[in-house]
């Protein structure tokens, strides 16, 4: 899986508001630490949930999906956004489809409404780390612990109460360490099969164009609905939506 380009400037701001979060958290002691129970001797750090409410799930990253080999899966990263996340919400209702949307920590902890509206509508959510640092693979457990797990936090708070099933790494930056710790959390490891290339804008008609092309390679397709202007992303959906209907696909959700 490549990493996203062009995300740096956009990201560096997303940081910022991270570590500025993760002090706070740090000084709450809120939530118990279970990360220690994942890889052994590894550090402890916030986690989510009640003890003994989570059921762990496979470790392996996901790419089929639960309708079968004629499904697809729509995935939305990097969100909540106040402009972008309720037209995506708007055309994903036209076209009677649910998506999963892999949202930022900070972004949720942010707008917990658009959380809530997303939830409110069918989708699923994905933690998608607190900061989408694509060098997490490079940290130490006890930061990609952080990452996970307060974003984890965040973005259960922010739906008020439901949490996030599936874990994706920022840019693919998976390790052993981060697939076992998300799955211990009951989150399973998501990957892509269809990286649209939305993100660096090339147009509509390139966004269409990639997925059309790139639709054998697997069910699950990656676009954004934060990080910029996101309106090609949107037109794109209009136009992909309705497509993937007429080639007889079903829309589903990633295996859990």
């Amino acid at each position: 899986m490549a990493r996203h380009g062009g995300v740096r400037g956009w990201h560096v701001k997303v940081v910022g508001a991270a570590l500025a979060v993760t002090v706070l958290a740090a000084g709450a002691s809120v939530w118990a630490a279970r990360a220690g129970a994942v890889g052994g001797s590894s550090p402890r750090t916030a986690a989510s949930a009640t003890p003994g409410s989570v059921k762990p799930v496979a470790v392996t990253i996901v790419h089929a999906s639960d309708k079968g080999a004629r499904g697809v899966n729509i995935t939305i990263d990097d969100g909540p956004d106040p402009v972008w996340t309720p037209q995506v919400l708007d055309v994903l209702r036209e076209y009677g489809v649910k998506a999963t949307f892999c949202m930022v920590g900070t972004q949720a902890q942010a707008h917990p409404d658009l959380v809530k509206k997303v939830v409110a509508a069918g989708h699923r959510l994905c933690d998608h780390s607190v900061s989408h640092d694509t060098t997490m693979d490079t940290k130490s457990q006890a930061y990609q612990s952080r990452e996970i797990l307060d974003a984890e936090r965040m973005i259960t708070e922010a739906s008020g109460g439901v949490r996030p099933m599936y874990y994706r790494a920022p840019g693919g930056a998976f390790t052993p360490y981060s697939r076992k710790l998300a799955a211990s959390r009951g989150m399973r490891p998501l990957g892509w099969n269809v990286d649209s290339k939305d993100f660096e804008r090339p147009g509509a008609d390139a966004i269409v164009a990639t997925v059309e092309r790139e639709l054998p390679n697997g069910p699950t397709l990656l676009f954004h609905d934060a990080g910029g202007d996101r309106s090609q992303t949107v037109e794109a959906l209009r136009r992909i939506l309705p497509w993937l209907k007429e080639q007889g696909y079903a829309f589903g959700f990633p295996v859990h």
